[in-house]
């Protein structure tokens, strides 16, 4: 399947059909990581349409690109991003969480272009330092993405990976914190405070950029210009946990909450006017 390039105005457009999509899969599942899913829709619109050389057509080659959702709770987004990349028919969402189906709440490689299997938080970094080191070894200019969550940086697994990370010189992996400050219990600077965030993966011999999580443009540099060389890279994007409805936008409830009724209305009537407001901004 051969797709055509979007332009900026239509990557503008996706993140609005993505951000509706996740939350009618989530209404019609009963069950999601509303909050998350929504915060980290940009980041998931910029690696797959501008930046990851991954897609159904090379899916078995070896030198593809590789992406890890350790935050793997937030998968309903990833499912309506693969949906759209021709990965599989996007009605097949709507089995989400049902029985038998393999589209169940966490990550699982039964799903076509998941990479592995994550959401026991802590693993995707980890997993992707072994990805970025053996196509180092191999030679491969493949480049490896994993997207945490920043409440899941408190799993110290992350932090021994990020040190043989800056050992092993990885400068094909890119690290990026889905930064929305909130996680199920509450801030994550009340839970455990892993500030300043920026500093400490520099103190572990990473390159780091912090960007507006929402910035389309913003993404795609922070995702694409070079580093230095022989360093990998951390991007702190910071995001709104349920970016996109008035009512979720930094609410913690939203976490792992799923809109009654009357409140998916109403998230559908911002969509559409959001959508309106695009199509009247020719």
């Amino acid at each position: 399947m051969t797709r055509s390039p979007l332009s900026d105005r239509d990557l503008l457009r996706k993140s609005i059909e993505y951000r509706r999509d996740t939350l009618r899969a989530i209404v019609e599942a009963g069950a999601g990581h509303t909050g998350g899913s929504l915060s980290c829709i940009d980041i998931l619109n910029v690696l797959y349409n501008r930046v990851l050389r991954i897609t159904p057509e090379n899916w078995s080659s070896a030198v593809r690109d590789r992406y890890v959702q350790s935050k793997g709770h937030s998968v309903e987004a990833l499912y309506v991003v693969l949906a759209d990349q021709g990965f599989y028919p996007r009605d097949q969402i709507n089995t989400l969480c049902q029985y038998r189906s393999p589209y169940i709440g966490h990550p699982t490689r039964k799903v076509p272009g998941i990479e592995m299997n994550t959401g026991a938080l802590g693993h995707g970094l980890p997993i992707c330092v072994g990805m970025a080191l053996a196509a180092q070894r191999d030679g491969h200019d493949a480049r490896v993405f994993t997207l945490l969550g920043d409440g899941e940086l408190a799993e110290g697994s992350n932090w021994e990976a990020a040190m043989a990370a800056a050992h092993h010189r990885l400068d094909n992996l890119t690290a990026i914190v889905d930064h929305n400050t909130l996680q199920i219990t509450g801030a994550t600077r009340d839970v455990c405070s892993n500030e300043p965030l920026d500093a400490k993966f520099a103190a572990f011999g990473w390159h780091v950029r912090q960007v507006n999580g929402h910035d389309l443009a913003a993404l795609k540099a922070a995702f694409t210009d070079p580093g230095p060389p022989g360093v990998p890279v951390c991007v702190i994007a910071d995001t709104i946990k349920g970016r996109g409805v008035s009512f979720m936008e930094g609410v913690l409830k939203w976490h792992h909450g799923v809109p009654s009724a009357d409140e998916h209305a109403r998230a559908e009537g911002e969509f559409s006017a959001a959508l309106a407001a695009w199509e009247s901004s020719r």
